[in-house]
């Protein structure tokens, strides 16, 4: 493939300047063409060999707010009736993200090549995550891609909210955890040792407290870079490991195991569940089909067995609210729902109903972080002053005894 730099006018009249990768100039002249673009001036630009290499090692990956931006115009585009192909290169010609523009350039190549749009997006998992892919083919699959572009903006946009929000209520907890830290440190280099050289002075021993502060705090001192060398390799081999099938199903049944965050984590998946299962029943896909399809969209493969075992429940002839119920992942409230939309055939309608139940809890919980974090963070630092105050105070007990002695 090579780059092309092109200045073109569009059916407006107005101008319109940029870069295309493809094939050859007749093929570039066919991408503008079909963008509703008139070439006026097509050359080939030159760029050294390692330059892309060079841009995409220093060029960060798309953000969340990257891939938010994106949903948005390309819902926007969709609904105002442009062409998929035009829309996207219209999208990628003005997207800041290097990395995001040359995949969305690829995600071209590969629709004109006869790919689906959810198989082309597949090809990119490092932007696109597996709950986008499985909305955009639920959206393929049932004619309604602007509606699962739509639905995606507003989970994104609340994924974000949500990340922001956990952040600002993490905030002050990091910021005692940090300053405490700091003055433990302080201590344990400066004060603490101030007591070891006048209590070997005195040939007394320091009290056990002060001395294991004293031995961890000479073991960090001098063993800094295996400390980090360790911690560096344990995350790294975690990460690698829960990349695996066996590590990442561990991982996604243990992280809806932790006490409040689990339970959190867990009503926000099947909220995203709900609402891509609501989409494809509203669209006409059938229960089976529609189960299949939406068990990716829970990004989570412990949920996704779970969802999978209902499927293969309703292939043996069980309802819905049977196979939700052995599954027991469901409130009861939610099985309720469950039951009147089977009884009355409005499965979507009840669906979307356990989305937003499921949705406003986990936005209280959300706001009442802080609440949760609180009692945490009293035992915590109640632990640190503790040892602050035995690795301090003894030493200068001791040493008012000596005098006194």
């Amino acid at each position: 493939m090579a780059r092309y730099r092109y200045r073109a006018r569009r059916r407006d009249g107005s101008s319109a300047e940029g870069v295309l990768e493809a094939a050859s100039r007749d093929t570039a002249a066919q991408q503008l063409l079909a963008q509703g673009l008139i070439p006026l001036a097509l050359s080939e630009a030159q760029e050294r060999p390692n330059a892309r290499a060079t841009r995409r090692l220093f060029q960060p990956q798309p953000s969340l707010a990257d891939l938010l931006l994106f949903t948005r115009q390309f819902y926007s585009l969709t609904k105002a009736g442009v062409p998929i192909l035009s829309g996207l290169m219209r999208i990628a010609e003005n997207t800041p993200n290097a990395i995001l523009a040359e995949a969305l350039r690829q995600i071209v190549r590969d629709l004109q090549a006869g790919r689906s749009l959810a198989a082309s997006l597949a090809r990119h998992p490092k932007i696109f995550p597996t709950l986008y892919i499985a909305m955009v083919q639920v959206g393929e699959e049932s004619g309604k891609l602007e509606e699962a572009l739509l639905r995606l903006s507003e989970n994104l946009e609340r994924d974000r909210t949500t990340v922001m929000r956990i952040k600002s209520a993490l905030r002050y907890p990091l910021i005692v955890l940090v300053a405490t830290g700091v003055a433990i440190g302080v201590l344990t280099t400066f004060v603490i040792p101030a007591f070891a050289g006048i209590f070997a002075s005195m040939k007394a021993q320091l009290p056990l407290p002060t001395r294991i502060i004293l031995a961890v705090s000479h073991f960090m001192a001098n063993y800094w870079w295996l400390v980090v060398a360790l911690i560096a390799a344990g995350v790294i081999a975690f990460r690698r490991w829960t990349a695996s099938g066996p590590g990442r199903y561990w991982w996604d049944r243990t992280k809806l195991r932790i006490p409040k965050i689990g339970d959190i984590v867990l009503r926000a998946t099947l909220a995203r569940f709900a609402r891509s299962f609501a989409m494809a029943i509203a669209a006409g896909v059938p229960i089976t089909q529609a189960l299949f399809s939406v068990a990716r969209a829970t990004d989570n493969d412990y949920l996704a067995e779970k969802i999978l075992a209902m499927l293969n429940g309703i292939e043996r002839g069980e309802t819905l609210l049977g196979t939700a119920t052995r599954s027991g992942i469901f409130t009861p409230i939610v099985l309720q729902m469950l039951a009147i939309g089977e009884e009355t055939g409005r499965i979507d309608e009840m669906m979307t109903e356990v989305a937003e139940f499921y949705e406003r809890e986990v936005d209280y919980d959300i706001e009442h972080l802080s609440d949760l974090i609180e009692p945490v963070m009293i035992v915590i630092l109640g632990g640190l002053i503790l040892v602050l105050a035995l690795g301090i105070f003894l030493p200068m007990w001791d040493m008012l005894s000596f005098a006194k002695r």
